[in-house]
């Protein structure tokens, strides 16, 4: 897909998603936090983000759960959110269900489309002729700094999040990987407090606008979290 200026779609816009794994991307070991989980981590992503497009509505229905539907006439554009959104318009889901039936299908695209904006670097080669080997390594492009200088910002710092910079932190903390950022973005209690509050969608003034994002965002914390994604919790 391609917008009015004739760009690739897939390659320019910044998905919840796309971020969040490069966020868990470790430079100096070149793998992702998370591997085996990682699926309902990015599917969660997934609905953050059509949660801050407005494109679904969550529907708490007391004893019988909490279900999530497409909102909206209009299919996103994002080839990304593009399934979610189709598995929603067809009915409502319970979150669980829906993370199960779309995560496992987004690692790859999501990989594809960071080493397509040159986010990260991939080679690919072959050991003893015939076995496949994959190395990643991180781009020049500057995007995990910068997210990484966001998120430390509100999670150290105190500085006021966007709402979308503040689903990032919660959906990073909800995967189990926010230790593993240590060198980068100091953990402590005061670290974990805050980002247990932006789990639960307490995301400050200036995100205020952003109901539903920060709904969704709790939502999504408490199926990741009760599917077992972070044991010991």
């Amino acid at each position: 897909m391609t917008d009015q200026a004739g760009h690739d779609a897939t390659t320019t816009r910044y998905g919840v998603a796309d971020d969040l794994l490069l966020l868990l991307f470790q430079p100096a070991s070149g793998t992702v936090s998370g591997e085996n989980t990682l699926f309902y981590v990015l599917a969660g992503a997934v609905l953050t983000d059509l949660a801050l497009e407005d494109a679904v509505a969550v529907d708490d229905r007391g004893a019988r759960g909490t279900v999530v539907a497409a909102a909206g006439d209009t299919a996103p554009d994002d080839e990304l959110l593009l399934p979610m959104w189709e598995y929603l318009a067809d009915k409502s889901r319970g979150v669980q269900t829906a993370l199960a039936a779309i995560g496992p299908r987004l690692r790859e695209p999501v990989l594809d489309r960071l080493v397509a904006r040159g986010d990260l670097r991939r080679e690919r080669g072959r050991v003893l002729g015939f076995i496949p080997t994959e190395t990643i390594e991180l781009g020049d492009t500057g995007r995990r700094e910068q997210l990484v200088a966001a998120v430390r910002a509100t999670l150290v710092d105190g500085a006021e999040p966007t709402a979308r910079t503040a689903a990032l932190a919660a959906l990073l903390s909800a995967s189990g990987a926010l230790p593993t950022l240590h060198r980068e973005i100091p953990w402590g209690s005061a670290v974990a407090t805050r980002a247990k509050e932006l789990e639960r969608g307490d995301f400050g003034a200036d995100a205020a606008a952003q109901a539903v994002t920060r709904t969704m965002t709790a939502v999504v914390v408490n199926a990741v979290i009760a599917a077992g994604v972070v044991s010991g919790r």
